[in-house]
């Protein structure tokens, strides 16, 4: 039980990240735009969070100054792959390596300097129960944040009008132009959420995970968000529950390293990733279900005809 409980609570924070950026990179691909530079925007946001949080002592700050990161880096973004019909892939790629530039430049003389983290916010009355309130109503206000976001995300795709219009726009973007529907500003503010979602994510890890700023701290956590989308196949609850799966992979190698299992370290560190691989292997196997969840649009650059 000693072990158990912190245990837990690591897997909570090490979900957490990843369920903010794969839900923002859930909502930019339904709207049939794929961004591969969610590696980039979340060391966009944990940069700028935690300098936001360095100079200006306000933790809720620095969480809009990340997500405010990441939405500007997406901007750019956007302006290419919408404005200027570039390429998708390439565009996000570049993105990544841009962020990565940007945030060493922007962070070298940030490294090594320590913060307390985001305060814990106990729930009245449920932090109170016994295992389950210690476990799962005491964490900083992020961490419910992005448990709320799961359900929001899921009404607004499934029973709002917008959420409808955008998935509209993913699944053909000729037919909505048709019909009159703005297709390049829909996508437009479904790219900046993403980026936006993205910067929390780092500003998350910069401030509360590992409450400090290092150099590449994401540790390709921006990939394994892009994979989840794949793995959820397009649907939020599932992006939770695979958040939360690849959170605990994550921590699992932390403990086996610690209990001191003779495996090599390198393994254990590469174990995430090659648990990524492989689900992302076996979902390819079924064709079918991915064509029916994924944005008929995805990736197609959109050209209006008037």
């Amino acid at each position: 039980m000693d072990i158990l409980i912190p245990t837990i609570l690591t897997i909570i924070t090490a979900a957490t990240p990843l369920l903010f950026a794969a839900l923002g990179e859930l909502i930019t691909e339904k709207s049939g735009v794929l961004n591969l530079g969610v590696e980039g925007m979340i060391l966009a946001g944990a940069v700028c969070g935690f300098a936001a949080v360095h100079f200006s002592g306000s933790a809720s700050f620095g969480v809009v100054a990340g997500a405010a990161a990441g939405a500007l880096l997406s901007l750019i973004f956007a302006a290419l792959v919408l404005g200027f019909q570039a390429s998708q892939v390439a565009t996000g790629l570049a993105l990544t390596i841009f962020g990565v530039g940007l945030s060493a430049l922007i962070g070298q003389d940030l490294v090594g300097v320590a913060y307390d983290g985001l305060p814990k916010v106990a729930i009245p009355f449920l932090s109170d129960l016994p295992l389950i309130g210690e476990v799962f109503f005491k964490h900083d206000v992020l961490v419910y944040v992005s448990l709320l976001m799961v359900p929001l995300v899921w009404w607004f795709l499934t029973y709002s009008r917008a959420g409808l219009v955008l998935r509209a726009v993913g699944d053909s973007h000729d037919a909505a132009h048709a019909m009159g529907y703005p297709v390049v500003r829909i996508r437009l503010f479904a790219i900046l959420f993403g980026g936006a979602m993205s910067g929390i994510a780092g500003a998350y890890l910069s401030l509360a995970y590992s409450p400090m700023w290092i150099e590449n701290m994401s540790a390709g956590r921006g990939w394994i968000a892009l994979a989840l989308v794949v793995f959820a196949t397009w649907r939020p609850w599932r992006v939770l529950l695979g958040a939360y799966l690849f959170g605990g992979i994550s921590i699992l190698q932390l403990h086996a390293q610690a209990m001191g299992i003779g495996i090599p370290s390198q393994v254990m560190s590469m174990l995430p990733y090659l648990v990524t691989i492989l689900v992302l292997v076996l979902i390819s196997r079924d064709q079918n279900k991915i064509k029916l969840n994924s944005p008929a649009c995805i990736g197609k650059p959109f050209h209006p005809t008037s």
